[in-house]
């Protein structure tokens, strides 16, 4: 089979970010694509009943050292922001938008959004950031800030959110490869074998 990953993410998920510098690469060894689908995780939990996972006693602590230590693994730059979680919702939405104007700029906006926020600590719920962000890929400005806010972006984000949870998606990233779901940066290599052998 030839399908698409599908990785969803959200952009305060210190997960997905690291999974977003790696997927890419990792698919195009086995000659797939990837479709990236930002989400609302909060709308996940809430339909999962899972807990913010760094609010956890124990395991919340567990994973913010974890996370520190997958970046080293996987040789990504990382930070863990000031501000943390918070909302993303301009983000995503201009990545929909961006999307439906040329897939490669809003791929380009994607890896910048997160490496904002996991790398230099930005607050990326902020709409300046976000349009600055923007700008600075040679994006009109004013233009991106009036899309975010249509009805039909809104709605795109819900849809997307909606779909991602209709398939099982409780946590990111969530990954979907031949209709098979991984959840975590750290099942990778399991994607890398299915990928390798067509399933096991």
């Amino acid at each position: 089979m030839s399908d698409a990953i599908e990785f969803w993410f959200d952009f305060s998920s210190p997960y997905s970010y690291l999974a977003s510098e790696v997927i890419d690469d990792l698919a195009t060894r086995h000659g797939r694509k990837v479709k990236w689908r930002p989400i609302m995780l909060g709308a996940a939990f809430k339909a999962s009943g899972v807990p913010f996972l760094l609010s956890v006693p124990l395991k919340g602590d567990y994973s913010k050292h974890d996370i520190e230590r997958s970046a080293r693994f996987l040789g990504v730059p990382y930070a863990f922001p000031p501000k943390f979680p918070l909302p993303t919702l301009a983000a995503a939405r201009g990545y929909y938008w961006l999307h439906g104007q040329n897939c490669g700029k809003a791929r380009e906006f994607a890896h910048a959004v997160f490496r904002a926020y996991w790398v230099d600590g930005r607050d990326i719920s902020e709409l300046s950031v976000v349009a600055e962000i923007v700008e600075r890929l040679g994006i009109d400005r004013e233009a991106f800030t009036a899309a975010i806010a249509t009805p039909e972006i809104k709605e795109r984000l819900k849809q997307e959110t909606d779909a991602a949870i209709a398939k099982g998606m409780f946590g990111a990233p969530y990954f979907m490869v031949d209709g098979e779901p991984f959840w975590g940066v750290d099942r990778l290599p399991q994607i890398d074998k299915w990928l390798a052998t067509g399933g096991f």
